[in-house]
């Protein structure tokens, strides 16, 4: 049974989410749909967590919102050392770099590091903390994608990686969300 996160969505909603534009939407709202979309495939609750704040400190590709990386000990005694460190990584990461460590965790190697574009410095992590990574950002890309600008041709190889990494549920939706591609395109 999956804990109820409402005190971590009315702690999002004081951030003022819910008034930041996102992908057709309000923020708030896409980082909650990450977060039932994570739960509703059996993800790990921290991974869950994780997803609820994956672009907290915003990201390579969303700057519209972002808490300072000072921030870091409030988000990690509100959702956990863990599940802080997958949204860090997720908001902070090269995502090139990122992506080549996918591709690399793919033929066997287990120790990897993306690039901290922020810091220019590389964050090491072994490949179960890359798959929790990969699920997280397979995720928000599986939410968003139909309502995305950027279109359903980016990334798309090295999302498809991801998906192998995480397993055969993440594949499979990936399989399920890209299907509706040509039923948008009628």
């Amino acid at each position: 049974m999956e804990a109820s996160n409402e005190p971590l969505w009315e702690f999002l909603l004081s951030l003022g989410t819910d008034k930041v534009a996102h992908t057709g939407g309000d923020f708030l709202h896409h980082l909650r749909a990450v977060e039932t979309l994570l739960n509703e495939h059996s993800a790990d609750q921290e991974v869950v967590k994780a997803g609820l704040f994956h672009s907290i400190y915003g990201t390579q590709g969303f700057q519209d919102f972002s808490l300072p990386l000072t921030e870091r000990d409030t988000i990690q005694n509100l959702i956990g050392t863990r599940a802080e460190f997958i949204a860090f990584c997720n908001c902070v990461m090269d995502r090139d770099s990122f992506d080549s460590e996918v591709a690399q965790a793919l033929t066997g190697r287990s120790e990897h590091r993306i690039r901290d574009r922020v810091s220019n410095q590389p964050i090491a992590m072994n490949t179960p903390q890359l798959a929790d990574l990969a699920q997280v950002h397979l995720f928000d890309w599986l939410e968003q994608v139909e309502r995305s600008d950027r279109g359903w041709d980016y990334r798309r190889s090295a999302y498809r990686n991801m998906a192998t990494l995480v397993g055969p549920d993440a594949e499979m939706l990936y399989e399920e969300v890209f299907a509706r591609e040509n039923s948008q395109l009628d």
